[in-house]
């Protein structure tokens, strides 16, 4: 969990970037997925980069206890430790300066996502 967060503390305040974290983890800009996959990976639960189609087929479905990825076709973002990071200010009532993965609020409503988690979290 701990690795997750910090993960998702280093690249907070990078650009979106279409693409960003794709063809490697490490990137100057992150987009959706290429933000997800960045914190999985640093928590030792994904070995290369997905795009947003590719979770769909990843870990459990269903919520985990502490970590969730909602995703669809087109969007992927991920709740860890009740608080989400993603590239999408939607249901931010303070939407942070900038473009890119941010630790924003929970939706209150996740509609049209499906949801995955890793086995054990």
């Amino acid at each position: 969990m701990q690795k997750a967060i910090w993960a998702g503390d280093k690249i907070r305040h990078k650009p979106y970037i279409f693409g960003g974290g794709h063809a490697a983890f490490i990137a100057s800009g992150y987009d959706c997925s290429g933000s997800v996959s960045y914190v999985l990976h640093a928590a030792g639960l994904l070995a290369t980069p997905f795009d947003s189609s590719d979770f769909m087929h990843w870990g459990q479905n269903g919520l985990g206890h502490w970590i969730t990825v909602y995703t669809n076709p087109g969007h992927a973002f991920v709740q860890i430790a009740g608080i989400r990071l993603d590239t999408s200010a939607e249901g931010d009532p303070h939407p942070t300066k900038g473009t890119g993965p941010r630790w924003r609020p929970i939706m209150k409503t996740i509609s049209g996502f499906m949801a995955r988690h890793p086995v054990g979290y």
